[in-house]
């Protein structure tokens, strides 16, 4: 067994599809650093199963799919294939050549094969590890192995040893045997927990059990004991329910006369009270008038009371008011304060003239003062500047001089700037347009991957809405086919009958000729299941059975068992006449037979089979039928039902209503079932049709009296009968119609949602490849745009420098102008300042000023200022005085103004006065007049008001007395109508509680009404009760014990009271004990048996667990001695003169002891490994590792740089160990060493151009 071929597919670097072809041997891959040489260990560790993204030198597992490079983009999935030569038969398979494949694709998802066969992962490594290659892959050692077997612990080191040995799939088969024993574990303690559970429930249930079969017994007893006794209730109901009629149409009669004198009293009083009512507005009146006249009267006494106080208040003299001064006296003396005010203005206008000329004498000396002093200034400043001026322009004339010099410095600087800006400008222009037209020939790829990621997402886009489509009708189609399954369920259910019917369609020895129930082997047209319903009456809920044979011994099974009643539809056995029939009510029906029995439950009775499959309208089989099953009926030839219709012309009405006959289907032409239930059908429905509405119901039975007329909604119309009125709970055959409806609706929709889920399943393939597409493509365009990022950066980066250095040229040469302008200026300036150093230093210089002057007109200044301080102060107080004094005369004005006006004002008063005495008088003497015309109106409406009060009164009496008449009868007649009401609450109630005797009879004991008194009542014998439990009965059937007696009713109350006693005797009692206890009983049988099954697979599994630890330790033993003796060979060679020897952690556990590493290079006194210099430590454990490989050879090696860090003398000594490996073992080295590729017999060299993809060429060497 050797690899013969690696085919790497869009693996990290091989983004083309690349093989290598390997022979035995040894093969040495080779190239430069980074080219992807690795990578060809990492395919072969991933191919042959490395779950490990860190072992594969990846962050992720996706990581080794193709990321794409510059030139090439990145792939979706990534492929590798391992070809083996398995010729030797060395792998557990049947081919000489085996194929191991992987695939991983971008969105997460793999596979394996095997040969080309989907496969699993497992498989895979249970494939390779009987040739020593486990999921730890040994036989690789990639970079950085050494270092990982340096680095282990005693049982990492024990690992590589097992998995060298083949130890994996026997540590698994343990692993897998514990996991099963854990697992059942627990099973095995809960089925232990169960069994004795049910072990400790059998006994009580047992108990109850036979409590149960106890309660039965008196059930039955105190059942009959119930019925007798409501029997003897409702007839003694109904006789004093006929006794309390007979005394409500007495009553009635009374009550009838009382109400007719009551009205007449009413009459008389409504007569009366109208009278009142006319008379009321009258004396209303009569009472507003004199209101309204003695409220005129007051008011008229109140006015004159009013105008005398006027009169009286005017007529008296007003108190004389206070007056003030003269207002003569006023003005005078405001004149004379005016005149004083004259001659202070005068003097205060004298002293204002005086005051302006001390001002201006002080102004004019300041003037002269400040011109003094500013010759002064002037004078001393001349001699100041002169100084100051002589320092500064020698100071200016040298600075000048030296601005000129650094002007002419930094021109020459800025020159040599500029040229240097101007180079690099077109420098990095020259760049830019390079860079530029690479980046043009980047656009058509660019827009040319644009668009097909576009139309991509377009599909993408377009997958999702259809996948998203599918679901949403996938998810609609099946919450309609939930909501269909729970209708069809519900209504399956409402076919589960309770009565007599559901016991005896759930009897096991139920009679032979028993066909199933008529709803379930009729078919009606759709739409018409009520009107066939309300003809076929109780028919339509009865048990088809074959003959009235089969029928007698259907009631003698329900007599026997008490279960009720139930109704029979008898089919082609049975013999009859048509006319038997004839004019018969749909609740009539020939096939309809009653039985005496008790109802019970039967919830859980399955419905009868479809006996006979045959389906054929009513009509088409009446024909067939008639001649070959069913006797002719009373002389009517087959099909006569059809043509009833033309019978209409022997009714005394005529032919009017031929037509509708004849248009209105006929009931036999709806219904289609087996041909043995045909005739019994056709006698039921014998000229029925059916017909919309009521009316036309009515008039088709008033055209033909012979004709019975269904309608749509389940009304039935004929001469004799009729049935009908608001809607009732559906008939078996409706319901049986809607199972039927839902079951093949069911069926569709199960098929439309296999179709919709397939659908579904279709459209997330697509999306999810539409998916992978889009994500490729734009991994794509990402890579595109970051590329073209780059070059826009840089192209930004060179326009940038090119701008940049052209606009620092531009500024350099900007600064040399005006350096260049600051030159000149500097120059000119500085021989100006020269020639103005001169002309000073030139003119004479001049003496002190004199200051006398000023200091005279500063004296002056003063005393000015006190002297006008002076005249300001006389000036003020002349002004305050003319101001007090103006103010004062115009108060003086005021005065004089106020005081005329108030004396004018008191005059006005005084004569408004006199004329409303005047005014006064004349209201008051109007109003005497008016009270005496007010006073004689007054006692004519006294008059007229008490006329009006005497008639009321006099109607009121009368209307009194009537309605205390009216009263009295009202009473009479209430208590004659309590009387008929209490009557009428009597019947009812005893009709009410006649109702609830009849339902309870029939709800809790299954016994109609009729049968309750016919075969119950006080006039029926009571049979013997049933045998007790361990009760032998008498065998004469003379004996009183066997014989029937008479009904009494204390015997019956005490035969009742002693079952109920008995029965609460029985305590809480379980109905469903029996088939509790036996399936319990059955249950435990189950779990004991199983509990024993796992306790003997537990053993089993004990004994594998114990032979695998026996062959594991066997295996590991003799792997590990032949390894540590290949190690001591192994070391000495590679360390000559050394010694190295393996030991064990703990030698009496070869289970779970570790493998520890001593080596002592020559020369070297050291034992321990982290002692030792880093090339012997990887030297010892390349020794430890080719010890493993010659102690238990593997088909293959590969080493990736393992002999990196070797000097040639150590170097030579593991290729010769090579050359031995090579004997059993095919080698393949990741090597940079030439002695090693010398001696190899073929050479791989792996190679990496630009564009970041992975090439390889091969060379045979021998």
């Amino acid at each position: 067994m050797h690899l013969k071929a690696l085919t790497l597919r869009g693996f990290k670097s091989f983004a083309s599809a690349t093989t290598l072809r390997f022979e035995p041997g040894i093969t040495c891959v080779v190239g430069p650093n980074g080219s992807g040489k690795s990578n060809v260990v990492d395919a072969l560790s991933w191919v042959m199963g490395e779950q490990g993204a860190k072992s594969l030198r990846g962050g992720k597992m996706e990581d080794v799919i193709f990321a794409g490079t510059t030139g090439r983009p990145p792939l979706g999935r990534a492929e590798v294939s391992l070809t083996i030569d398995n010729s030797d038969g060395a792998l557990p398979i049947e081919y000489a050549e085996v194929t191991i494949t992987r695939i991983m694709f971008r969105n997460g998802g793999s596979e394996y094969q095997i040969n080309g066969d989907t496969c699993r992962l497992l498989d895979i490594q249970e494939l390779l590890s009987d040739s020593g290659i486990g999921r730890e892959m040994h036989v690789i050692v990639g970079q950085g192995q050494l270092d990982s077997v340096l680095h282990a612990d005693p049982m990492g080191r024990r690992a590589f040893i097992e998995e060298a040995a083949g130890v994996l799939k026997h540590r698994k088969r343990k692993e897998k045997a514990l996991r099963k024993l854990d697992a059942m574990g627990a099973n095995l303690a809960r089925v232990q927990d169960l069994t004795d559970e049910l072990r400790r429930q059998l006994k009580p249930l047992g108990r109850q059990a036979a409590v149960a079969r106890r309660a039965a017994v008196i059930q039955a007893d105190l059942r009959d004991a119930r019925l007798r006794l409501l029997a003897d209730d409702l007839v003694t109901l109904r006789d004093a329910l006929r006794d309390e009629i007979a005394d409500e149409a007495e009553l009635k009669k009374r009550k009838d006369a009382a109400e007719a004198e009551l009205r007449t009293a009413l009459a008389r009083e409504a007569e009366l009270e109208g009278e009142v009512r006319r008379l009321a507005p009258r004396l209303q009146r009569a009472q507003q008038t004199w209101y309204e006249l003695s409220q005129l009267a007051e008011r008229v006494r109140g006015t004159i009371s009013l105008a005398d106080a006027r009169v009286r208040s005017a007529s008296e003299a007003p108190p004389e008011e206070r007056r003030g001064r003269d207002p003569e006296d006023l003005e005078r003396e405001a004149a004379r304060i005016r005149e004083q005010e004259a001659e202070l203005t005068a003097a205060l206008e004298a002293a204002e003239h005086a005051l302006e000329d001390t001002v201006a004498h002080r102004a004019d000396l300041e003037r002269e003062l400040a011109a003094e002093e500013r010759r002064l200034k002037d004078a001393a400043r001349a001699i100041a500047d002169r100084r100051e001026g002589l320092a500064r322009l020698n100071g200016q004339v040298n600075a000048a001089r030296g601005r000129a010099g650094s002007a002419q410095a930094e021109i020459d600087r800025l020159a040599a700037s500029r040229d240097e800006a101007q180079e690099r400008a077109a420098s990095a222009q020259e760049e830019y347009e390079q860079l530029k037209a690479e980046v043009e020939g980047l656009d058509g790829a660019d827009e040319e991957l644009t668009g097909r990621h576009e139309e991509a997402e377009q599909a993408l886009a377009e997958a999702r809405a259809a996948h998203s489509t599918a679901r949403d009708e996938a998810t609609a189609a099946e919450r309609r086919r939930a909501a269909v399954a729970a209708r069809h369920e519900a209504l399956a259910l409402g076919l589960r009958r309770k009565d007599g019917t559901g016991a005896l369609l759930g009897a096991r020895d139920r009679p032979a000729g028993l066909l199933g129930p008529a709803a379930e082997l009729l078919t009606i047209e759709p739409g018409y299941e009520i009107a066939v319903a309300a003809a076929l009456g109780t028919a339509a809920d009865a048990v088809a059975v074959t003959d009235p044979a089969t029928a007698a011994d259907a009631i003698r099974l329900l007599r026997e068992r008490d279960a009720g009643r139930a109704a029979m539809l008898l089919g082609a056995d049975s013999v009859g006449s048509a006319d038997s029939v004839d004019g018969a009510g749909p609740a009539n029906s020939a096939g309809s037979v009653g039985s005496v029995g008790s109802a019970g439950p039967a919830d859980s009775v399955p419905a009868a089979p479809r006996h006979v499959p045959e389906q054929a309208p009513v009509r088409e089989a009446s024909e067939k039928t008639a001649s070959a099953v069913l006797p002719a009926q009373g002389g009517v030839e087959p099909g006569s039902a059809a043509r009833s219709g033309t019978d209409a012309a022997a009714h005394p009405a005529g032919r009017a209503g031929t037509a509708t006959v004849l248009a209105a289907p006929a009931v036999a032409d709806l219904v289609r079932g087996p041909t043995a239930l045909l005739g019994a059908v056709r006698s039921l429905v014998q000229d029925m049709v059916v017909v919309g509405t009521l009316e036309e119901a009515e008039e088709l039975v008033a055209a033909h009296p012979g004709t019975t007329a269904v309608t749509a909604e389940g009304d039935v119309l004929s001469v004799h009968f009729a049935h009908g009125g608001s809607a009732g709970a559906p008939s078996l055959l409706e319901v049986q119609a809607s199972v039927d409806e839902a079951a093949a609706e069911l069926a569709d929709l199960a098929v439309r949602c296999e179709e919709l889920a397939e659908a579904q399943r279709l459209a997330g393939e697509r999306r999810t490849e539409r998916t992978a597409l889009v994500e490729e493509l734009a991994e794509r365009r990402r890579a595109a745009e970051r590329e073209k990022s780059g070059f826009a950066q840089q192209l930004g980066r060179l326009a940038g420098q090119a701008r940049g250095a052209a606009g620092e040229a531009e500024r350099m040469t900007a600064s040399a102008a005006r350096a260049q302008e600051a030159l000149e200026r500097a120059t000119e300036e500085a021989e100006e300042l020269a020639e103005r150093l001169l002309v000073a230093e030139e003119a004479p210089a001049e003496e002190e000023p004199d200051t006398s002057r000023r200091d005279r007109l500063a004296a002056d200044g003063a005393n000015a200022r006190q002297t006008e301080m002076e005249a300001r102060l006389q000036a003020r107080t002349h002004e305050e005085r003319v101001r007090a004094l103006a103010g004062r005369a115009d108060a003086l004005d005021r005065a004089a103004r106020v005081e005329r006006e108030a004396r004018t004002r008191a005059e006005q008063r005084r004569a408004r006065l006199r004329y409303e005495a005047e005014v006064a008088s004349a209201v008051a003497y109007g109003a005497r007049q008016l009270l005496a015309h007010v006073e004689v109106s007054l006692v004519r409406a006294d008059q007229e008001r008490t006329a009006a009060e005497a008639a009321k009164g006099e109607r009121e009496r009368e209307l009194a007395v009537e309605r205390d008449r009216g009263r009295g009868l009202k009473g009479e007649l209430d208590k004659l109508t309590d009387s008929v009401h209490r009557g009428e609450v009597l019947g009812a109630e005893k009709r009410l509680r006649i109702e609830q005797l009849e339902a309870k009879a029939l709800e809790e004991l299954g016994v109609e009404p009729a049968g309750l008194v016919s075969e119950y009542g006080p006039d029926q014998l009571v049979p013997p009760s049933p045998a007790a439990e361990g009760e032998e009965l008498p065998e004469d059937p003379e004996h009183p014990r066997n014989r029937p007696k008479a009904y009494l009713r204390p015997e019956q109350e005490k035969r009742l009271r002693s079952a109920e006693r008995a029965y609460q005797q029985l305590g809480k009692v379980n109905p469903l004990a029996l088939e509790e206890f036996s399936a319990l009983e059955e249950r435990h049988k189950f779990l004991s048996e199983q509990l024993e099954d796992l306790k003997k697979t537990r053993a089993d599994l004990l004994q594998v667990i114990k032979e695998v630890d026996e062959r594991v330790e066997q295996v590991f033993t003799e792997a590990y001695r032949d390894t540590a003796r290949e190690f001591e060979g192994v070391f000495s060679r590679l360390f000559p003169g050394g010694e190295g020897r393996l030991v064990l952690t703990d030698p009496g556990n070869m289970l779970a002891t570790g493998v520890d590493v001593e080596a002592r290079p020559p020369g070297k006194k050291v034992k321990r490994l982290s002692l030792l210099s880093g090339g012997e430590r990887s030297l010892t454990a390349v020794a430890l590792l080719v010890a493993i490989f010659k102690a238990r050879p593997s088909p293959f090696y590969v080493m990736d740089e393992v002999e990196a860090a070797l000097d040639d003398t150590n170097l030579q000594r593991l290729i010769r160990i090579m050359a031995e490996l090579q004997e059993s073992s095919q080698l393949i080295v990741i090597t940079h060493q030439k002695r090693t590729m010398e001696v190899a017999d073929a050479l791989y060299g792996v190679s990496m151009q630009g564009d970041g993809v992975s090439k390889v060429i091969s060379q045979r060497l021998r």
